[in-house]
């Protein structure tokens, strides 16, 4: 049985934020974005709260600043956000000063800030299917889906149907990057188990996944169940490394947990957002997932798996960009039988005029824009 990640990057649109040429040009956007909707969430609303809103909205292309006023951006295209208000005055535009802020409080609008998005590449999306058609998985994770619409729309329409179950459960990022699970007829989806609500015992107030670790337990043809945990650790915009460290400690609390409840055949996998080091040692805030008495095998050590030319799965491939992870529980470990990365449809980098001359592309892609995504897949074949 083939059980493999992918993170897509969105299939149909993408937030034109997360979609320039390096994170380093939408990171402000992403932090202005972060830092309104937590500042829209204060109980009470201090002059301090409603001055530095104006500025962020205005950095988003919400407002405008015309001759020292700001104003509403009146364009049906902002270039990053929209800010949504459903009910309640968030604010007024007054003639001659301007914006003025007049919710005192969350109680006193229903509202929130949304990215603009824009349509990802027709050849993209159609590159991101022939990797997941080529893959030919038995249980695919998909990273960075927009929702479970556009993950069936995709199944149904790109891939032909491929996926007799689509599976998607949002998550804690509000930009539309979710993750999911596809499987075909001859293997069930039993049951789901979000863990979207777990706090973040390193930051009071927030949560701890950056999108979820959810559980899909699936009961394969041999009768055999697994439950695979699919997960998105936080992105490297702004470092991370210890929020990673301790979203890594949660899946170990989790797999622990399951193990001990007499579950034995589990398989985490997803985009963590950290590769090892240039000597090729494993990441240290992946300490929990590698460490001695770690319950868990990275299918990277194993003798079945292929990396192919080169060790990584995110754009250049170096060792350093070994972003995407398959984990199997030591029982399954001895039962892999195979196993890669998936390149051709990987450009190499937005940056790259040419294409690469490690691995073999797709025909159709002709540059970055085409790439059926940053990330290859990684998949793993398991003998059960």
């Amino acid at each position: 049985m083939r059980f493999a990640s992918f993170n897509v990057e969105n299939l149909f649109a993408r937030p034109r934020a997360l979609n320039l040429d390096t994170w380093e040009e939408g990171e402000p956007v992403l932090k202005a974005f972060a830092e309104f909707n937590s500042l829209i969430e204060h109980v009470v609303y201090s002059p301090e709260d409603k001055a530095r809103m104006i500025e962020l909205l205005v950095q988003l292309d919400v407002y405008r600043k015309t001759s020292g006023v700001v104003l509403r951006n009146r364009t049906p295209t902002p270039q990053w956000a929209w800010l949504r208000a459903n009910r309640g005055a968030f604010d007024v535009e007054h003639d001659d000063t301007g914006i003025e802020i007049v919710a005192d409080s969350r109680a006193a609008w229903t509202g929130w800030l949304e990215l603009a998005v824009e349509p990802v590449d027709e050849v993209n999306t159609r590159m991101t299917a022939q990797v997941i058609h080529d893959v030919n998985a038995d249980v695919q994770g998909v990273v960075e889906a927009e929702d479970r619409p556009s993950l069936d729309r995709f199944n149904q329409d790109l891939l032909g149907g491929q996926f007799s179950h689509v599976m998607l459960i949002d998550g804690n990022d509000t930009r539309g990057i979710d993750v999911g699970i596809m499987t075909p007829g001859q293997v069930d989806i039993v049951s789901m188990h979000s863990n979207v609500d777990e706090p973040d015992p390193g930051a009071t107030g927030e949560h701890l996944f950056s999108r979820d670790c959810i559980e899909y337990l699936c009961r394969l043809p041999s009768g055999a169940t697994v439950r695979v945990l699919l997960n998105h650790f936080k992105s490297q915009s702004g470092g991370g490394g210890p929020k990673r460290s301790r979203q890594a400690q949660g899946v170990r609390k989790i797999v622990d947990e399951l193990l001990a409840a007499g579950e034995t055949n589990l398989i985490v996998m997803g985009d963590l957002n950290e590769g090892p080091d240039g000597q090729g040692n494993s990441a240290t805030n992946f300490a929990p997932l590698y460490g001695p008495n770690s319950p868990l095998v990275d299918v990277y050590s194993l003798a079945a798996f292929n990396t192919g030319p080169k060790p990584g799965t995110f754009q250049t491939c170096s060792i350093t960009n070994r972003l995407d992870y398959i984990f199997v529980s030591k029982n399954l470990a001895p039962l892999v039988v195979g196993g890669g990365i998936e390149r051709h449809g990987l450009w190499g980098g937005p940056k790259n005029v040419n294409p690469p001359k490690a691995w073999a592309i797709y025909p159709d892609i002709k540059g970055p824009e085409h790439a059926a995504s940053d990330h290859a897949a990684v998949f793993v074949d398991i003998n059960i």
